[in-house]
């Protein structure tokens, strides 16, 4: 009993020698342990990490099962269109289906054939000749719903150490498309804006930026009704055009004078140009000329035109009776400021009374060739003239 006594006495003495740091490497491990395995437990973060997991997991399953589908459907359209000769239209069918699964002809079951019905290839179906979606706006919708959880607007294509604009809020980006849009109505250059990508397509749809833009040519009292959308109002309500020149071409044949011997008499061919210029807030400038319009119509671009045979004025609509819509315009010379000269006694001046000319015109608006609101037909001319 002694000797086994004293045999756990040195095992008892030597772990006192050997074993401080280990014993503290043993109270750390057996530490780590008991938070590892309270993470492991079930609990509220851990449920709510799961969820989100297991939702990401079947939104992204969900996805690739949308875009197969609708890969198989174009690949079976696809081979229709060869089997009945259309080698052109199956080639992009083609095209199309091998963007979306690269891999797509291996998954296809030959036995079946497309569903028209199908919500997906409905776009499809619509517009077979030239593969026209009716509703763009849905489908882009639809498209960017599709391709990831959050909706972005746009997504950088090449890794950039500069920031993208797609980390800008979308309510940022509307300003910036508002700017683009401008005071001046420059509906064209929003429409080049959203050939950039899906997202931006639907950012130029919103319905405040067209709803200002009517607001700005009819006033604020004008309503939707009967028109869908603010947007379809301002592109089928007949309006003038503000991103170009009206001109209006004027020829006639005028007698001139007898000669001195008096044998033959001279006929002159007279011809002129009259250039009317629109803005949206109700402002316009006519120009008449014997100036071509290739060197006229730059210099009638802003409202700061230093030609001085310029007539600035206002204008606005009137719809009658007969439904048709009618420009009524007045436009007069603007006023220079005449510096005064210094009365002297030595000189007596009789003053000579002013007079202002205005011009009235009556305009009525139509459409001539695949544009819309791109003619005026002349109604009433008439000079009206003060003398102050």
């Amino acid at each position: 009993m002694a000797e086994s006594n004293m045999n756990s006495g040195g095992v008892a003495e030597e772990g006192e020698d050997e074993n401080p740091d280990d014993s503290h490497l043993q109270l750390e491990l057996s530490a780590f342990r008991a938070q590892w395995m309270s993470e492991l437990l079930p609990g509220p973060r851990y449920g709510e990490a799961k969820r989100r997991l297991l939702g990401a997991a079947d939104q992204k399953r969900r996805q690739e099962l949308a875009r197969e589908e609708e890969a198989r459907e174009l690949f079976l359209k696809a081979v229709e269109e060869e089997q009945s000769g259309a080698v052109y239209e199956a080639i992009k069918y083609y095209r199309r289906a091998m963007q979306l699964v690269p891999d797509i002809e291996f998954k296809i079951n030959y036995n079946r054939s497309p569903d028209p019905d199908r919500v997906g290839g409905t776009y499809l179906a619509e517009n077979e000749g030239d593969c026209e979606i009716d509703d763009l706006l849905a489908y882009f919708q639809h498209q960017l719903t599709l391709q990831s959880s959050t909706l972005k607007i746009c997504e950088h294509e090449v890794e950039t150490t500069q920031v993208h604009i797609s980390a800008l809020p979308t309510e940022v980006l509307m300003y910036i498309f508002r700017w683009v849009v401008s005071c001046d109505l420059d509906l064209r250059a929003l429409e080049q804006l959203s050939l950039v990508c899906r997202g931006f397509y639907i950012c130029a749809r919103d319905p405040e930026i067209w709803r200002l833009a009517c607001l700005k040519v009819w006033g604020r009292n004008c309503t939707k009704l009967p028109f869908s959308s603010w947007r379809e109002m301002f592109l089928e309500k007949p309006r003038v055009r503000f991103d170009g020149v009206y001109i209006s071409k004027t020829s006639y044949i005028r007698q001139g004078e007898e000669s001195l011997d008096g044998f033959y008499r001279a006929w002159h061919q007279v011809e002129y140009y009259r250039y009317l210029r629109f803005f949206p807030d109700g402002q316009v400038m006519m120009l008449t000329t014997p100036e071509d319009p290739l060197s006229t119509v730059p210099r009638l671009r802003s409202r700061s035109t230093r030609l001085e045979s310029v007539l600035f004025g206002h204008y606005r609509f009137s719809q009658d009776t007969d439904n048709q819509t009618k420009v009524y315009v007045v436009v007069a010379k603007r006023k220079e400021e005449k510096a005064e000269y210094q009365k002297s006694r030595f000189c007596r001046r009789n003053p000579v009374p002013e007079a202002e000319h205005s011009f009235h015109v009556g305009l009525q608006l139509s459409s001539g060739g695949r544009q819309r609101f791109n003619k005026l037909v002349w109604i009433h001319h008439s000079c009206h003239i003060t003398y102050r």
